[in-house]
């Protein structure tokens, strides 16, 4: 049975090209993120959350939407924060910032580049490390000692580390890359994610160990006017069954 928490319901339907957080920080969507970012801080008590993979069940659900968004509003906090193209066989990230791809995170891990030479800064407080050219095995690249040392050395320099993976019906990064972070969140998309993709989702992270911070609901219609925002109540748990 599936019984993660909602990290937080509806990061509402979003028509705004780019990102919303940039483009319309005053709206409902934008304060959606941060109410977001605000549960990934508070969703540990031990610890502090640092290192996050953001995953779906299936492709085109809104995870790198809500990567995005999400290292943007942590941005805006005044904290440091790296959003990283771990999806090394359909990378997005460079497409939704809008920046160059020629180099990032496979020659970085096979040695080619140094990773200060292919980070780029978006703004004072973010920066990208961009997926860089497709290689032929990027399971064995993500499960590498190269990889471990790589979110190591990010974690020492940034406060926040977000890992933007593929989904996980589809390959296996995302449980490689949920066993070397602190957390995992789940996206899923609303009326089109099945009860059952969400379930065998969360299964492949259980099976794994993954510390599964929650999930969130993405691109919600507003049928009522306004959005109604959860924090993880038993109900809500039953709901999620």
């Amino acid at each position: 049975m599936f019984t993660a928490k909602k990290l937080h319901k509806a990061v509402a339907n979003q028509d705004y090209k780019g990102f919303v957080v940039e483009k319309k920080p005053k709206s409902i969507v934008s304060e959606a993120y941060r109410t977001l970012r605000t549960n990934v801080q508070y969703s540990s008590f031990d610890k502090a959350i640092k290192t996050i993979v953001i995953t779906s069940a299936e492709a085109a659900e809104g995870k790198s939407t809500v990567s995005g968004n999400l290292a943007l509003s942590f941005a805006q906090n005044d904290k440091k924060v790296i959003i990283v193209d771990c999806d090394l066989r359909k990378p997005s990230v460079h497409k939704n910032f809008k920046i160059s791809n020629l180099s990032g995170l496979s020659e970085v891990l096979i040695g080619k580049e140094n990773l200060e030479d292919v980070i780029q800064n978006r703004n004072g407080n973010l920066d990208i490390l961009t997926s860089g050219k497709i290689p032929p095995n990027p399971s064995e690249m993500l499960s590498s000692v190269s990889m471990t040392n790589l979110i190591e050395k990010l974690r020492e320099q940034y406060d926040i580390v977000i890992l933007d993976s593929a989904p996980l019906q589809a390959v296996t990064d995302a449980q490689i890359l949920s066993t070397k972070a602190d957390g995992t969140i789940l996206v899923i998309r609303a009326q089109r994610t099945s009860r059952d993709s969400v379930i065998e989702a969360k299964n492949l992270l259980t099976k794994v160990g993954a510390n599964i911070l929650g999930t969130v609901l993405h691109a919600v219609e507003n049928t009522r006017g306004k959005y109604y925002y959860y924090y993880g109540s038993s109900d809500e748990s039953k709901e999620a069954k």
